[in-house]
């Protein structure tokens, strides 16, 4: 099995899918990307990861736990799941299209 980028499939563990709202457009204009990643990634996982998949340099990471809300659903409660994100700032003249997926 020969990969010409030479990909760790622990990347993919690591991302686990872009975050595509309205907050995260608008921060996109100013060369930041949002991801969900993985509750028990580190910010090196995260810039390594985005960088190797995507051919890209990162110059920080910022990362943010949502916790679960509680909500009810048909008069039972549940709780939502808990959901890290990261805040990539890609270098000037670097992007991501993230509509087109990997």
């Amino acid at each position: 099995m020969s990969q010409s980028k030479n990909l760790d499939p622990r990347h993919y563990d690591v991302i686990v899918g872009p975050v595509i709202t309205e907050k995260a457009t608008m921060l996109s204009e100013h060369n930041k990307v949002v991801f969900k990643v993985a509750k028990t990634a580190t910010k090196p996982q995260i810039k390594a990861a985005v960088e190797k998949l995507f051919d890209v340099k990162v110059v920080s990471v910022n990362t943010l736990v949502t916790e679960g809300k509680v909500k009810v659903f048909r008069g039972r409660l549940g709780q939502r799941s808990d959901v890290k994100k990261a805040v990539v700032t890609l270098e000037e003249g670097h992007s991501i299209d993230v509509t087109t997926g990997l």
